[in-house]
């Protein structure tokens, strides 16, 4: 099975609070915010890398699962 290579990897965010943000950021010469959603404990976001999302800011507690293996934030 071919990846296209337009896909980047994928994230799963898991809350571990209320209220936990997930932030992208967009690719380029000038970083910006471009898009923003915000968790509920217990509630699972997957999200993608793209052509236009290059970094992924997450601000509350939260286990963050990637194929390179499992980090919860510290918050």
């Amino acid at each position: 099975m071919d990846q296209n290579p337009n896909q980047g990897e994928y994230i799963v965010v898991k809350a571990k609070d209320q209220g936990v943000q997930v932030i992208g950021l967009t690719r380029g010469q000038d970083t910006k915010f471009h898009h923003t959603e915000k968790l509920d404990k217990g509630e699972i976001l997957i999200a993608q890398f793209t052509n236009h999302t290059s970094a992924i800011k997450i601000r509350g507690k939260a286990v963050v699962m990637t194929k390179y293996g499992t980090v919860e934030t510290d918050i």
